[in-house]
């Protein structure tokens, strides 16, 4: 594997002329996707967290991004249905208790909710996802669907953007608190927590498709099934920007009120 080779990446794989002969190879292109497409980089980010959006363009990115949040635990399920294994099935079912919490335990959800009660959204408006843009729902709905209609080692891979989730999350508490007055700790609580849950779910996922990815063709849909998830991510930011830093607030959606 050499750069010129990684260059031949498109917006939906790796390209024909990348061939992955072993899981070391393997890991490291998925390093490289993860590297040049995390939505870490995406323009809307460096906004909210270098400080540059207002009160009503955060409520906005916090309410959209509640519905993938809570549609995690329900991706989570989908994956479990895919395995007879019950060692796969026993290891993944944590991912729905860190974020659906259990009797007496909170979760991501409420974590969630938290902050976005926090920065001043009614819960019920936020629960309902009545005001989130289309792009919201369609991109998040596309994640679910992949993850039931792909192979089981695909609905793994998916979920490599883990791998890079704990530096986000540093950036984003430190930026945000530092920059906006209306940011405290306390409603800071999910990203903390995923501190510590991010890197051992991510391991697993990571010797999962190392092991099982056995063939050049099966490693290759591990990477573009990492590439199909980094989209996933982007594509909401996307729609953010266009909506709440360009002004295209799509009919019915969310109108943060003026300040």
């Amino acid at each position: 594997m050499n750069a010129a080779s990684l260059t031949g990446m498109t917006a939906l794989s790796i390209g024909k002329d990348l061939t992955l002969n072993s899981a070391e190879e393997l890991e490291a292109t998925l390093r490289h996707i993860g590297a040049t497409r995390y939505h870490s980089l995406h323009p809307f980010h460096k906004l909210l967290h270098g400080g540059k959006l207002n009160k009503g363009q955060v409520q906005a990115w916090a309410l959209n991004r509640y519905y993938y949040q809570s549609t995690i635990p329900i991706k989570d399920a989908v994956v479990i249905s895919r395995f007879r294994d019950r060692a796969t099935r026993v290891e993944w079912r944590h991912r729905i208790e860190d974020h659906d919490g259990d009797v007496g335990s909170e979760g991501g959800i409420e974590r969630w909710l938290k902050l976005t009660e926090g920065l001043g959204l009614d819960t019920a408006y936020v629960e309902s996802t009545e005001g989130i843009l289309p792009a919201t729902r369609f991109a998040v709905e596309a994640y679910v669907h992949y993850c039931r209609e792909k192979s089981p080692l695909e609905a793994i891979a998916s979920s490599l953007t883990e791998l890079f989730a704990p530096n986000l999350h540093e950036e984003r508490i430190s930026g945000m608190l530092e920059h906006y007055d209306f940011v405290n700790p306390d409603i800071m609580s999910y990203f903390k927590r995923r501190l510590t849950q991010a890197p051992r779910d991510a391991g697993f996922a990571l010797d999962y498709v190392k092991a099982h990815a056995k063939t050049p063709e099966q490693r290759a849909s591990v990477c573009n099934a990492l590439i199909f998830k980094t989209n996933v991510l982007w594509v909401q930011l996307d729609a953010l920007y266009h909506a709440y830093v360009e002004g295209h607030i799509p009919p019915g959606a969310f109108v943060p009120k003026a300040s």
